[in-house]
């Protein structure tokens, strides 16, 4: 049985690391959906945020995993997306806040600046806290503009 859906959705520079990611969901009993990209070559990466930003925002995925080299314009596109928290972390701590506090959806991974092993540790600290709700829950009510 699987433990949810996440959407993954990565530039050339997180190729590597989404595909070492979603291997390790699989394994661990997640299903994936994988919005791409799957080459080294130089790609545009709102062409794969976007679809993975909206599986999220439909229901169609829990959680969504975006990977690029610094995490920011990957967060950028997919915090375009009304229902979407997409939150940078680059440690256990922040990744954990993100949902604690935030109740962040998505989680954007910085590939130049975190070891692989870094970022399967920050997925499953992000996959596997709870939000905790009350104050942060009227903070969270406040952050959609429209």
């Amino acid at each position: 049985m699987s433990k949810g859906t996440i959407a993954l959705g990565a530039d050339h520079a997180g190729i590597h690391y989404k595909d070492a990611v979603k291997a390790h969901l699989i394994n661990a009993g997640y299903t994936v959906s994988d919005f791409g990209t799957d080459s080294v070559d130089s790609v545009d990466y709102p062409d794969f945020v976007h679809p993975a930003a909206e599986s999220v925002t439909s229901g169609e995925a829990n959680f969504g995993l975006l990977f690029c080299g610094s995490a920011n314009g990957v967060a950028m596109t997919a915090n375009k997306h009304q229902e979407v928290r997409a939150a940078i972390a680059w440690q256990k701590d922040i990744a954990s806040l993100a949902r604690l506090h935030n109740n962040a959806n998505m989680l954007a991974i910085p590939c130049r600046f975190v070891a692989q092993e870094l970022a399967i540790d920050l997925v499953d600290t992000f996959l596997d806290t709870e939000f905790e709700g009350g104050r942060h829950q009227r903070r969270v009510g406040k952050i959609a503009c429209c």
